[in-house]
C-alpha cells in the first residue's frame, strides 16, 4: 500500500476561514493514489480544520459569529500570557478538530457537493500554519 506525505504551509490573515480544498486535491493528485484515504493533521493548538459549506459565505460568517459568542475574548481567563485572543483560540480548537480523514476514489477526494476543507485561524494576527497531509491507498 503506497504512502505519500507532504507538509503544507498555510498563511492565515488573522481570525478567519481559509479554503484549502484545491491545495489538498493537488496533493492527492501528486500522490498517484486512486483509492485510499487522505489524513490531514494541523500541528497547532490555536487553529483548527473544518469541513463545511463552500457555496454560501454567509455560513462561514455565521459560524465565526457563533464561535465568538461561545468563546469570547472578553471573558476573564487565567491563561492570557499571549493576549486576550489566546485562551479563546485554545477553546475553539478544543471543540473543533485538528485532524480529518477523507476517502479517495478515482484519484479525488470524496467530498460532498457543497463541502470544502478549511483551516480556521482562531488568533487575531497572521500565522503560518503547518498541515501534514498523508495519503495512502
Amino acid at each position: 500500500m503506497p504512502h505519500y506525505q507532504k507538509l503544507l504551509r498555510v498563511s492565515t490573515t488573522g481570525k478567519s476561514l481559509h479554503n484549502i480544498t484545491s491545495k489538498i486535491e493537488a496533493i492527492v493528485a501528486e500522490s498517484g493514489v486512486e483509492t485510499g484515504l487522505c489524513t490531514l493533521f494541523l500541528r497547532h493548538t490555536s487553529a483548527s480544520l473544518l469541513i463545511q459549506e463552500n457555496a454560501d459565505p454567509d455560513v462561514l460568517k455565521d459560524l465565526e459569529n457563533f464561535m465568538a459568542k461561545l468563546a469570547p475574548e472578553s471573558a476573564r481567563y487565567i491563561h492570557d500570557t499571549e493576549g486576550p485572543d489566546d485562551m479563546p483560540a485554545h477553546i475553539r480548537t478544543a471543540i473543533t478538530h485538528t485532524s480529518e480523514n477523507i476517502p479517495i476514489n478515482n484519484g479525488h477526494l470524496v467530498l460532498g457537493t457543497w463541502q470544502g476543507i478549511y483551516v480556521w485561524e482562531h488568533r487575531q494576527r497572521s500565522h503560518v500554519r503547518e498541515l501534514v497531509v498523508h495519503v495512502f491507498g
